[in-house]
């Protein structure tokens, strides 16, 4: 199992909760709007060779909540300030569904840093058809579970009737999501078009059973990035992370 150093940097005046682990090129994680857990197989796979940064978002897990944050490109921001403070601007950058979007965001600021780029079902761009699936109208279980195409793999790390502590941290999660991301929900209208001067070799990963954000959404990045490539991951939801921790290490160590 990974073991994590954790620290507490002030970015913008918010102390952002930061884990470390491994050792390696930086690769910097950013998590999908319902955390990421410490213990995965996926770090497990990665740490042994990249050393993992994986914070908590500003507003979400442990992290304090910046009032005045209102835009998800205010993440993108602090971000790469922290990148800077750690001396790693030419880190690699997994994101993974909302923490993708902040991912490119990032990337489309600084064209040439990443030294690679890893969106996995990334929010931030509307789908052309459907739409990114809107947690206002179910719960926050649900809205978790729905992330899983095969519910044993929820139910392996969340548990099958998930802890208290967990159920806060949804709620709490959900809330500054709407803050940052409610009108239009959880996309962007610019992003797409500052996609494309991005250098970094880039690769798009869908789950070909994505519930939360539809895989067709993949046709618009692909314009945006004439250079990405596309893997779709057959039998898998949306947090492919965690249901298929293998096949996406393997596209990130590639």
């Amino acid at each position: 199992m990974v073991e994590w150093r954790e620290s507490q940097p002030s970015i913008a005046g918010v102390a952002v909760r930061l884990r470390r682990a491994g050792k390696g090129q930086p690769l910097l994680v950013l998590p999908h709007d319902i955390g990421a857990p410490a213990q995965l197989p996926l770090f497990d796979l990665l740490a042994t060779r990249f050393e993992l940064l994986v914070p908590d978002h500003p507003g979400f897990g442990t992290s304090e909540r910046p009032e005045w944050m209102r835009n998800a490109r205010d993440l993108a921001v602090m971000y790469r300030w922290l990148l800077t403070e750690l001396e790693a601007s030419r880190a690699a950058l997994l994101g993974l569904g909302f923490g993708g979007w902040i991912a490119a965001e990032m990337a489309s600021m600084s064209p040439a840093d990443p030294a690679s780029l890893t969106l996995v079902g990334p929010m931030g761009i509307k789908p052309p058809e459907g739409d990114i699936m809107d947690q206002a109208i179910v719960s926050y279980i649900d809205y978790a579970r729905a992330g899983f195409h095969d519910q044993a793999a929820f139910d392996a790390v969340y548990g099958a009737e998930p802890s208290t502590d967990q159920l806060v941290a949804w709620d709490h999660g959900r809330e500054m999501g709407f803050r940052i991301a409610w009108k239009p929900y959880m996309r962007s209208v610019t992003l797409e078009h500052l996609l494309g001067g991005i250098r970094a070799p880039t690769t798009l990963v869908w789950g070909e059973e994505d519930r939360v954000v539809p895989v067709g959404a993949a046709k618009i990045w692909q314009r945006a990035m004439p250079r990405a490539r596309l893997v779709r991951i057959p039998g898998c939801g949306h947090c492919v992370d965690m249901e298929q921790p293998e096949a996406l290490a393997r596209l990130i160590t590639a």
